[in-house]
């Protein structure tokens, strides 16, 4: 599938900024480019695209490995509140987050043990992705809530911090119907797809990068027939998760979660084989702090448990098909 004119110039746009800003600050992304409000309403200051937009700058992300809280704030937070449908918490968070000076997460009912009782939201969240504001899918609602306490985690991934979120009785409000926790979901998991493809395309680059330049017995080891084979078969690994996460990003309906699940299964698995390979191809280069490689390495092994491991994602599609 290839892009349309416009998502192609969203792409170019993104990635020079991303290397010629490198460590700019969340704020100054969204800002200047205005990508954290693409999947907003343009009522409430976003730009009215649909996830298709989306999974192209979530790609390019990828890419760098930027540590921006994009798939929190603008694929699941976004989306979340635009479809609980609650006209009041609209015109209140999402110009926020479209401009950039809001951030927002989302927990789901398998990844957080909560109840809401009372105008009260008690119980913990372990592994999170953090934000300032906090939703919940809790007995079928979005809540909105302020955790009684944030602790971070030392975790593999540095560049995706996850935080333990605890509620102890804290006052909650309901933003909307929690009927689409579902389809947020799978939105979650097609902009996770879409930056698994970036990563393995990058690594790749740097692989096939390497080989051309590094020299073995007066050669360059990408003429070694068993290099050669390695790049080939990954060209075609990363060309099909691309395909994956993209149909992923164009579907709807009944469609969704079945394209989600087959993204989310396919695109984990090319990412931890690129980085895998990459590290192969470069040798022990691959392992230093200096070098790109070990980082793709961890984030692909942490992005694997994100949403659930690809056995979870082949579940649901076995489910689907009455398997």
């Amino acid at each position: 599938m290839s892009l349309t004119q416009e998502q192609s110039e969203l792409r170019e746009a993104v990635r020079s900024f991303l290397v010629e800003r490198p460590g700019a600050p969340w704020s100054r992304f969204a800002a200047e480019l205005g990508v954290a409000g693409l999947a907003v309403p343009e009522e409430y200051g976003g730009a009215g695209c649909g996830m298709a937009e989306v999974a192209v700058v979530c790609e390019e992300l990828g890419r760098v490995l930027a540590p921006y809280p994009y798939l929190s704030t603008a694929v699941l937070a976004a989306e979340a509140i635009r479809t609980a449908g609650d006209r009041c918490a609209m015109a209140r968070l999402l110009p926020g987050m479209a401009d950039g000076s809001i951030t927002a997460t989302v927990l789901f009912p398998d990844d957080a043990d909560l109840t809401f009782s009372d105008g009260k939201l008690t119980g913990t969240a372990r592994y999170a992705l953090d934000a300032e504001v906090v939703l919940a899918y809790v007995d079928g609602e979005l809540i909105e809530a302020v955790p009684s306490s944030r602790t971070p985690h030392t975790t593999l991934d540095q560049t995706r911090p996850l935080t333990t979120l605890v509620f102890d009785a804290v006052p909650a409000v309901r933003v909307g119907d929690g009927a689409a926790c579902g389809r947020v979901r799978d939105l979650g998991i097609t902009g996770l797809a879409a930056e698994q493809v970036g990563g393995a395309a990058r690594c790749l680059e740097t692989a096939l990068a390497h080989a051309r330049q590094r020299h073995q017995f007066g050669r360059p080891i990408g003429s070694f027939q068993a290099v050669k084979h390695k790049l080939a078969d990954l060209l075609l690994l990363v060309e099909s998760a691309r395909s994956a996460a993209q149909a992923a990003a164009r579907a709807s309906g009944d469609d969704l979660p079945v394209q989600a699940a087959i993204a989310g299964s396919y695109c984990t698995e090319a990412y931890l084989t690129a980085a895998g390979e990459n590290i192969q191809i470069h040798g022990g280069t691959g392992v230093t702090w200096e070098h790109s490689a070990h980082r793709h390495f961890k984030r692909a092994t942490a992005d694997a448990q994100l949403f659930g491991p690809p056995q979870a994602h082949r579940g649901r599609l076995a489910a689907a098909a009455g398997l």
